[in-house]
């Protein structure tokens, strides 16, 4: 196998995990090929480089000194840009070298606003991206012929990839890692970096309870509390409006005006997310994480994930918590077409 070189932009200002993280999944992938392969090629060569070579200080104060120029690079397997204050302002003759060179790379990375850098150059349009949920609506706004997914922590379209804020750029790289070296690399290298958890693209970058608003009245907020702490229980608007001392629907209004979603809605996301957090933390069998979590029946829960996360409960169980294995149960269950 060839080594896959990789080469990381560095400008002022950038956010340093956006380069650290995914720096770490693909240099930790490297030791772990090593290991296996002993007198092969390196799986990767990762380098970093700036304009001019210049040593950049990143928006938290680092000091990086970059190891070459990117006007004196070959075009890289992967060109990775992250993002960070520095691309509120960014200097005209990086967004006129990756107008120029970044094209040529074989596949393209953007972590956190770095897809902005790109935007600028031209780079994205037609193409479906992701960023930092903070920057979504105004780069969909500043570039109406880009397709901006907000919900998503990393996405894939081709030989371009974009990634969500900071830490999502981990859960892209170990996504690459394992589309170039197979899975056991990639759950080698996330185990080492003691992330649990291999996020897929399409989960969302937000959980129920962030990504909701609390609401302003108290009867409101202890609604919200108690949906959290008892997804197993009766969680209709009736009961729930009986909690609050309302109408069912002066209940729906108020909490669908302060929370900004619907209780149904929000009770469906929180006992996803109460299902994924079982599936990903204990050993609990597929039926037994059903119903702990409200859903009555492991049909129920598999189309709820299915909808939402294109998995289902034991495929996402068999990808997102290495550590244990699959029940006798689970295993006869998820070739069962039912489950």
């Amino acid at each position: 196998m060839a080594t896959r070189t990789v080469v990381f932009v560095l400008f002022p200002e950038l956010q340093s995990l956006d380069v650290t993280g995914p720096m770490e999944a693909f240099v930790g992938a490297d030791n772990w090929w090593a290991a296996q392969h002993i007198g092969c090629q390196p799986a990767y060569q990762v380098r970093t480089a700036s304009l001019g070579g210049q040593p950049i200080r990143t928006s938290s104060g680092l000091l990086i000194t970059p190891d070459e120029d990117l006007n004196r690079i070959e075009p890289p397997d992967l060109l990775v840009v992250p993002g960070g204050l520095g691309t509120r302002n960014a200097d005209p003759a990086l967004i006129d070298w990756l107008r120029l060179h970044a094209p040529k790379a074989g596949r393209l990375v953007s972590v956190c606003t770095g897809a902005y850098l790109l935007a600028q150059a031209g780079l994205l349009a037609g193409r479906r991206v992701t960023t930092h949920w903070a920057f979504a609506a105004l780069l969909a706004k500043r570039y109406p012929e880009i397709e901006v997914d907000a919900e998503p922590i990393f996405i894939r379209d081709g030989d371009l990839a974009t990634s969500a804020g900071v830490t999502a750029g981990i859960d892209l790289a170990l996504d690459l890692v394992e589309e170039d070296l197979g899975h056991a690399a990639a759950l080698a290298v996330a185990r080492h970096l003691v992330v649990f958890l291999r996020r897929p693209g399409n989960q969302a970058q937000f959980s129920a309870q962030l990504a909701a608003q609390v609401a302003q009245r108290d009867p409101l907020r202890e609604v919200q509390r108690w949906i959290t702490e008892h997804p197993d229980a009766d969680l209709s608007v009736e009961t729930l409006a009986q909690r609050a001392h309302l109408s069912p629907r002066q209940f729906a209004r108020a909490f669908a005006a302060e929370v900004g979603v619907p209780p149904g809605r929000y009770v469906d996301q929180v006992r996803l997310e109460a299902a994924r957090r079982r599936l990903e933390d204990t050993g609990d069998s597929i039926t037994e994480t059903a119903r702990a979590c409200g859903y009555g029946t492991p049909e129920a829960m598999r189309r709820a994930f299915l909808r939402v996360l294109s998995l289902s409960p034991a495929e996402y169980r068999r990808r997102f918590q290495p550590g244990i294995s699959m029940l006798p149960k689970e295993r006869h269950a998820d070739r069962h077409p039912a489950l």
